[in-house]
């Protein structure tokens, strides 16, 4: 228990940090960070792919495509839909949408909930009933004051939740999977690394080899703790403490300069009590199999 909680920490600690490095990677684009991250990222996938020994059921997962060619389909969009998502987290922070993006993920755990209800007749409790009412009464409160609901923020909260869902709906919600997804990001990724000029990027940013280093590196460290983490904590532990990669994220959006409109704090407060709810109704879930 006490490696996963290290592990899970040191997850949330390294993927908030990145929504601040990101910053210091001009003059590279969004598109530009993503394929250095995803270039990074496969080797260390393969690794922990390796480590876990899922070899089997990515054979199995292959099996089934092969079987079910439309399963193809769904692997390449669940594929783009998570590039689509990392990039919108590089590209945030350097474009002033770095709020917009935090309330997107402060939405998505609601949103999820509400997919297992409605989509997957999963049953919930009266806490993330009354999560979800919360968060549909902030995001209706929202649209009327400021007479729109950000893309960055639906792109996440309902763009991610879709990914997840698909996942779950087509079973192909693994390690072997995922996999997959990051294999057929690569060649796109190796495409949009080979148009950088990193020697004109240096003209301006001296430290730019060692930070496209830094970024793979911490990208690769927060994966692999994160897959740990999972292998060694209760699902429902897991999910509270990614809360925490969340709250980093907002502080950082502040500390980079952005600020919060007035007419957004009953939406940033209706989807904290809305998170508050999830976390207690978690908690409580905990204690009562502990006992």
């Amino acid at each position: 228990m006490t490696k996963g909680l290290l592990c899970s920490l040191l997850a949330s600690a390294l993927f908030g940090y990145l929504y601040y490095f990101t910053t210091l990677l001009t003059p590279l684009s969004g598109l530009d960070a993503l394929g250095f991250r995803i270039l990074f990222m496969l080797p260390a996938v393969l690794a922990v792919l390796l480590l876990f020994k899922q070899q089997k059921r990515l054979v199995e997962h292959l099996t089934r495509i092969k079987q079910q060619p439309f399963l193809l389909l769904v692997v390449i969009f669940n594929a783009a839909m998570m590039g689509f998502q990392m990039w919108l987290y590089l590209w945030a922070p350097n474009n002033g949408s770095a709020v917009e993006v935090t309330v997107g993920y402060l939405l998505l755990p609601l949103v999820l909930v509400a997919f297992g209800k409605f989509l997957f007749k999963e049953t919930i409790s009266r806490y993330k009933a009354l999560a979800i009412l919360c968060a549909g009464i902030a995001v209706l409160l929202n649209i009327l004051l400021t007479g729109k609901m950000s893309w960055e923020s639906l792109a996440v909260g309902l763009g991610y939740a879709l990914y997840f869902a698909s996942r779950k709906f087509f079973k192909m919600n693994d390690l072997a999977v995922f996999t997959l997804e990051v294999s057929l990001l690569f060649p796109f990724c190796v495409y949009m690394v080979a148009q950088v000029n990193l020697n004109a990027a240096a003209e301006l940013n001296p430290q730019i080899y060692l930070l496209v280093f830094l970024l793979g590196l911490i990208s690769s460290i927060a994966f692999i703790a994160y897959i740990l983490a999972s292998n060694w904590l209760p699902i429902n532990l897991l999910g509270l403490l990614g809360y925490l990669e969340t709250v980093a994220m907002l502080f950082i959006s502040l500390y980079i300069g952005e600020t919060i409109q007035p007419a957004s704090y009953p939406l940033l407060f209706g989807l904290s009590a809305a998170m508050l709810l999830l976390m207690y109704d978690g908690f409580r879930l905990r204690k009562k199999a502990l006992a």
